[in-house]
């Protein structure tokens, strides 16, 4: 056994300044200052300090009253007290984490096909998808294996802690519910109950911990954590009543620095949206920017003589927040900047169906048609709620003719299927994951390209020539498992059985759950790049990632493939969206039906 360290109490002058600030941050959305002080604080909590006759800060908090109060301690170099207050507690030990807890690492029956079911009485089967974006707590899963392959894994049950060991690796979260893990994760379990479960789950994932995590981790390309690695980190001990209280701190900081970056966040979306427009726009200067206005609209007291921008602000925070894709939250935050630019001061009451046109032609002068319908249908909306509420007696959106700049030249957006055959034979399919590789998979399956990097080899179910998409890649925001752009992109693509062998190959040795086509930061562009090589060399029309999604498309219908079923394989929201999507396919096709309906009505003389 390791020898022990001791370090001084827990609490010094940093953490009382925050939690005595806390409040006063809360008025001034200071979410950055709150999310640098717990930072600190979780360095501080780990690290102590090593300066001689340190004056260290002790804090204590009621549960009854909330109230705090401070105590100090005066340490030496070797961290023992020389004086120490009433009510003073044990020093921390300093200890590795491998001999206060049982580490594991996960495990995945094989092949994981065969394993998973839709029975209600299998086991939950915990992937890295499955961890929540917000909290720390683990409560449900997006598939389950048989029973009979819990030989073959790592069960799990709720209280145990679990650690990502590759990828984003080092993240904890607290098992809620029972269930089995594969080797991306590491179970540790805390079976002396040495360990507040939340004070323990935060102090994995301080910075001094993830420190420690990447010094000790292997691997060239991808940093991975194993039981040996993660056994022989350092952790800190205090007693069990102190973890509790900085669990608890820690927690209600975490609460409070995502409530309030969310409202920042919002805010700063106005702002340089405002920016972007007074920049970008042909004839209109910086100073076109107006500073914002104090919000003039709070919940409760809406009316007729509210602005129309501070109405529609306060509809997609009430109904789009959080309940649509960042992506296309942006889009409404743009239109909202558009709204100050063009009618910064209508009234609800002054909406009518001349000053919607007005704003409609306002907005067409700068955008193509199709853009301007867009915007009409994100106001449209809202304009209806109004209309609704009574705020806006009649509907002014009816019979708005959209109008739009002229189109400009478009690229091509599609090849024929001889284009694709020559694309495809100038690929390199090497025996590791690549872009080629990834090229092949979205044209054989008209995956979007955030679709074709969320996939794991879980994701394949090579018995029935089947991959399911569940999720998608952030590669826009830093990387990350996201959910899929709506509720009908989470299906399962019919695989043809030539890619099935190909992909039986390559995926056999990669771990189960971690992307396949992700190493390191990813960017569309680089994808783009090196298609358009393979079309130049091909000498067809250069077409982007998200063409090759088109090409599969056009293709399928070209085939004969239903709309509907091509609409099922998209993961469109509706055959609308096909329908309007590739029109020019469907008006190809009607032509070709009418002269085959002529050929036959022929042969009846």
């Amino acid at each position: 056994m390791s020898a022990i360290n001791y370090l001084p109490p827990f609490a010094n002058s940093l953490i009382m300044h925050v939690l005595t600030n806390a409040e006063k941050l809360i008025p001034l959305r200071d979410a950055a200052s709150l999310a640098e002080s717990r930072r600190l604080a979780g360095m501080r909590m780990v690290t102590g300090t090593t300066s001689p006759s340190t004056r260290y800060e002790r804090i204590s908090v009621s549960p009854a009253s909330c109230s705090i109060k401070s105590e100090y301690v005066i340490a030496s170099h070797a961290f023992k007290p020389q004086y120490k207050c009433i009510n003073y507690t044990p020093a921390w030990e300093q200890r590795k984490l491998g001999e206060l807890v049982v580490i594991e690492r996960g495990g995945s029956p094989r092949p994981i096909d065969e394993y998973i079911t839709d029975d209600t009485n299998g086991l939950n089967w915990v992937k890295i998808g499955d961890a929540p974006s917000l909290g720390r707590y683990i409560s449900k899963t997006s598939e389950k294996i048989k029973p009979e392959g819990l030989s073959k894994t790592r069960q799990v049950h709720p209280g145990d802690l679990i650690l990502s060991n590759s990828m984003s690796f080092g993240r904890p979260y607290i098992m809620a519910i029972e269930g089995c893990i594969h080797d991306g994760w590491l179970l540790i379990r805390d079976e002396p109950k040495s360990f507040d479960p939340m004070y323990l789950c935060h102090m994995l994932g301080t910075p001094k911990m993830l420190n420690q995590y990447r010094m000790l981790a292997s691997g060239s390309t991808v940093n991975n954590l194993n039981k040996e690695l993660v056994s022989n980190a350092s952790i800190l001990m205090p007693c069990k009543s102190e973890q509790k209280v900085i669990g608890q701190f820690f927690n209600h900081l975490d609460d409070l620095i995502t409530l309030h970056q969310r409202k920042r966040e919002s805010r700063i979306i106005r702002v340089r949206s405002f920016i972007w427009l007074a920049g970008d726009i042909s004839g209109i200067g910086v100073s076109a920017y107006q500073p914002e206005r104090e919000d003039r609209m709070t919940e409760g007291n809406t009316n007729a003589e509210t602005l129309f921008c501070d109405y529609y602000e306060q509809w997609i925070s009430v109904y789009k927040e959080g309940a649509i894709r960042e992506v296309t939250m942006k889009k409404y935050r743009l239109t909202q900047a558009w709204l100050g630019r063009l009618i910064p001061d209508l009234k609800l009451a002054d909406m009518d169906r001349v000053n919607y046109q007005k704003l409609i032609n306002g907005y067409a002068e700068h955008h193509e048609r199709q853009t301007t319908m867009d915007f009409h249908h994100q106001l449209k909306g809202a304009i209806l709620d109004a209309v609704d509420e009574g705020l806006i007696q009649r509907d002014p959106t009816r019979k708005a003719i959209i109008k739009g700049k002229p189109p400009c030249s478009k690229k091509t957006k599609y090849l024929n299927q001889f284009e694709l055959h020559a694309v495809l034979a100038d690929l390199e399919l090497g025996k590791g994951p690549s872009w080629d590789w990834l090229i092949l998979l979205v044209a054989k399956t008209g995956l979007r390209f955030s679709e074709a990097l969320g996939l794991t080899p879980d994701d394949f179910d090579f018995v029935h020539q089947t991959l399911s998409v569940s999720k998608t890649w952030d590669y826009k925001n830093g990387g990350g498992f996201v959910p899929t752009k709506n509720a009908s992109s989470v299906r399962k693509v019919q695989l043809d059985w030539q890619l099935i062998m190909q992909l039986s190959t390559l995926l056999k040795d990669l771990p189960a759950g971690d992307p396949i086509f992700v190493n390191g930061k990813v960017y569309n562009s680089t994808a783009n790049n090196i298609l358009a090589r393979h079309c130049e060399r091909a000498n067809v029309p250069v077409i982007s990632i998200h063409g090759l999604r088109h090409t599969h498309a056009s293709l399928l219908l070209f085939a004969g493939v239903s709309i509907a079923s091509v609409s099922k394989r998209l993961g469109h929201a509706s055959m609308n969206t096909t329908q309007d999507t590739y029109l020019h396919v469907i008006r190809e096709l009607e032509n070709k039906d009418v002269d085959i309906v002529m050929r036959a009505l022929s042969t009846l003389i």
